[in-house]
């Protein structure tokens, strides 16, 4: 479990999605007050959905398919809240005058990342593991 390379992706995951929104602000309102992820519920709630789809999908190191399916929907769970943020940073003001965008914005495009990256380690060990099975 703790030796193969999906479990250490998943766990950069949960520690991006778990920790750094909290602290890294999302946007700047007009007054010049910085939005992080605490201050929105639903936003907070999406995060900490994300980070424990993550620690389910390290726990479910024997079932590599549904490990699969989990990271899948995390993807699409992170797909929606990156498009939510896009669709915020388009309808705030001043988008070309001054940038009011946070860094905290991109933090569920490295989770799709390292989502991916751990969903391409499982279907490489799904496919050595029937490649042993045909042997026997």
């Amino acid at each position: 479990m703790i030796q193969r390379i999906q479990t250490f992706y998943l766990l950069i995951v949960g520690l991006i999605s778990g920790v750094l929104p909290f602290f890294l602000n999302l946007w700047v309102e007009v007054g010049g007050k910085e939005v992080f992820a605490q201050d929105e519920v639903m936003i907070s709630l999406v995060f900490y959905v994300v980070t424990v789809l993550a620690v389910v999908s390290i726990l479910m190191y024997k079932k590599r398919q549904n490990q699969f399916v989990v990271n899948r929907l995390n993807i699409i769970l992170n797909l929606f809240l990156l498009g939510f943020f896009v669709y915020r940073s388009l309808s705030l003001s001043g988008g070309t005058v001054v940038s009011e965008k946070g860094i905290g914005m991109l933090i569920p495009v490295f989770s799709i990342v390292f989502l991916v990256l751990a969903n391409r380690a499982i279907k490489k060990d799904e496919d050595l593991v029937k490649s042993v099975d045909r042997l026997r």
